[in-house]
């Protein structure tokens, strides 16, 4: 096992200015704005945050790598955690610009031509985390991320679910690369149906346990697999619904 480099070694500046945090103020500074920036009590060369003037955006995340020269960044929506903006690049005043855009509630599609390294997730921002939308928003989310990897197969299965109603309408996950629904939101999902698994691009697994366990149907097409999956959805499924609702729920059930 290869052991990293102290980060003192790879970032010789930042250990000079005490923290990340104070490193990137400085280079917001210098590039005539100002970012006000919180390091991290337990690894101050590494990790930083920057808080939004939106209550519906965390902090966006900052971090050094542990193998290269290099910063990456992660902004998440507050009420699931789930990632709208992330992005790495080996300039730290790129970093700047979006840590200010972050910081001034620019639009998700505004801090990218700021600064080109950000990539957006798909998803949209849902301020009054409206269940339907967050929902409209995960899917979103999950067809940018199936069409940026390097498995057809799994790409056209989202596709193909997502063109079903049925499908569309629930909330979607990945367990253990398999394609799930739930009929609330996060942070607690309330899990739905059978599991979705493209093996490859004319191979697919319906079943009722992520692991493939209880096998219901295999087939050669997502769209057939779809079919499939539709078929042993229970009846009378309604909107989806909130899921910090589930969770008070479950509280004054265990009170």
């Amino acid at each position: 096992m290869v052991t990293p480099p102290d980060p003192a070694v790879l970032y010789p500046d930042i250990a000079t200015q005490g923290s990340l945090g104070v490193a990137l103020q400085a280079v917001a500074e210098e590039g005539g704005f100002s970012v006000p920036v919180t390091a991290s009590a337990s690894d101050p060369l590494r990790y930083a945050a920057v808080e939004s003037t939106l209550p519906h955006r965390r902090a966006l995340l900052v971090s050094s790598s542990a193998i290269e020269r290099r910063w990456r960044i992660r902004g998440e929506e507050s009420f699931q955690g789930m990632p709208l903006i992330v992005g790495d690049t080996d300039d730290l005043a790129q970093v700047a610009r979006a840590a200010q855009a972050w910081l001034d509630g620019v639009p998700l599609s505004d801090i990218r031509q700021v600064a080109p390294f950000v990539h957006l997730t798909g998803r949209f921002e849902v301020p009054d985390h409206d269940p339907v939308r967050l929902t409209e928003s995960e899917w979103q989310g999950m067809r940018t991320e199936a069409s940026a990897r390097e498995q057809p197969g799994y790409h056209a299965l989202v596709e193909a679910a997502y063109a079903e109603p049925a499908l569309r309408g629930l909330y979607p996950f990945t367990s253990h690369w398999a394609l799930r629904f739930s009929t609330t939101t996060g942070p607690w999902m309330s899990t739905v149906g059978p599991c979705l698994l493209a093996d490859d691009v004319d191979r697919y697994t319906v079943s009722a346990g992520f692991t493939g366990s209880g096998l219901i149907a295999q087939a050669t097409t997502a769209q057939e697999a779809v079919a499939a999956a539709v078929r042993h959805l229970p009846s009378g499924l309604g909107p989806v619904t909130s899921g910090a609702d589930l969770a008070e729920n479950r509280r004054e059930l265990s009170s």
